[in-house]
This record gives C-alpha cells, structure tokens and sequence, in this order.
C-alpha cells in the first residue's frame, strides 16, 4: 500500500502529465467555454501541482496553442480519411461533433499563437486535405474560381457544424441525424439542375 502513491506519481511524467492536463482543459473547455479556462484550475481538475501546468506549456496561450495544434492534427486525419467533397463535408460536421472542445479553439485564432511550428504544420495538412476535396470536382461543378468553390464549400460545413454545436439546429433536424441531414443538405444546394452552366 505504501508504494501505491509513489507509483502513482511515477505513472505521471512527462508525457501522462501534459496529457492529464490537456485533458483536463478540453473537459473544461467543452463545459465553461475558453474565457473560464485558467492553469490554476487545471492543475486542480488534473490534480497536480499548481506549477505542473506552466511548466509543461508556459501561459494559458501555450495550452490553448497545444489544443489548436493537437485539433488541426485530429481534423486533418478525419478529412483525409473521407473519399470525396461531401464525405469531407461529413467528417467536418463530425469532427465538430465529437471533438467540441477542440473545434471552438481551433478557429479562434487570438486565443493561441499563431506562428507556433506544431500548429502551422497541422493546419497546413487540414487546407491540404479540404482544398484535394475541391480540386476532385469536375470543372464544372467548382466554377471558375477554385478558391470561391473551397470558401463555399467551407463556409457550408463549417456554418453547419456551428449551428449543430450552439444547439440552432434542433428544431430543424427534428431528431434526423446530423450527419444525413448534411448530406441532404448538400445535395439540395449542388444539384446540378440547381447551378448554372455557361
């Protein structure tokens, strides 16, 4: 019994312990929001010292960074993954869905640092893996402009998982699943009879 607590705190170097604590700040984050997330307090849901916190990622911007760049890295495995636009489409909403925490940091870019290698590197393979999904389409069904066809294509799986996530599509989907719901959607928006060729 006497080695129990020993060995617990051996079980908690490095790595367990910037774990616990992200852990413990994606909890915090998907309950209370980014604005209450304080070291203090994770160290507290982690249950470690107050210092373990600051020691593993400096300031509350470090641990936010950490959560952007660990977000980006999750989301760029799930939109690879995904065959073509509207299955990438699909693993967005998804991603949002079941990895809350993570997407409202994500995209709020005065939260963490900016410049930070992890974070750079990740969010470069996510682009990568959205931009593939538009440049799959046939010429005619990405316009002219395939940067306007990406942002169109972004701004309706993001604009979706928005509104899924502050509960604004409840009514809506009347208990349908989210994820057919935005298969119809797209479906409804990008039928071909629906677009305008030459």
């Amino acid at each position: 019994m006497s080695n129990s607590s020993s060995e617990h705190e051996r079980t908690y170097h490095h790595g367990d312990l910037r774990r616990a604590i992200l852990s413990a700040a994606l909890d915090a984050i998907a309950a209370e929001g980014t604005a209450a997330l304080s070291l203090r307090d994770l160290a507290r849901r982690a249950g470690v010292s107050h210092a373990a916190p600051a020691h593993h990622f400096k300031d509350r911007t470090g641990l936010l960074t950490a959560v952007a760049a660990e977000g980006y890295a999750l989301f760029a495995d799930a939109l690879a993954g995904a065959p073509d636009l509207r299955e990438r489409g699909v693993a967005y909403v998804r991603f949002a869905a079941t990895h809350p925490a993570h997407f409202q940091v994500m995209f709020q870019p005065n939260l963490y640092r900016a410049d930070d290698p992890d974070l750079l590197s990740a969010q470069a393979r996510a682009t990568d893996a959205l931009r593939a999904g538009v440049a799959d389409l046939p010429p005619g069904g990405r316009g002219e402009d395939h940067r306007l066809a990406g942002v169109a294509a972004w701004s309706l799986a993001h604009g979706f998982a928005t509104l899924l996530l502050s509960g604004n599509l409840s009514d809506a989907l009347e208990g349908r699943d989210p994820e057919e719901a935005f298969r119809s959607l797209t479906g409804l928006i990008f039928a071909p009879e629906n677009r305008r060729d030459g």
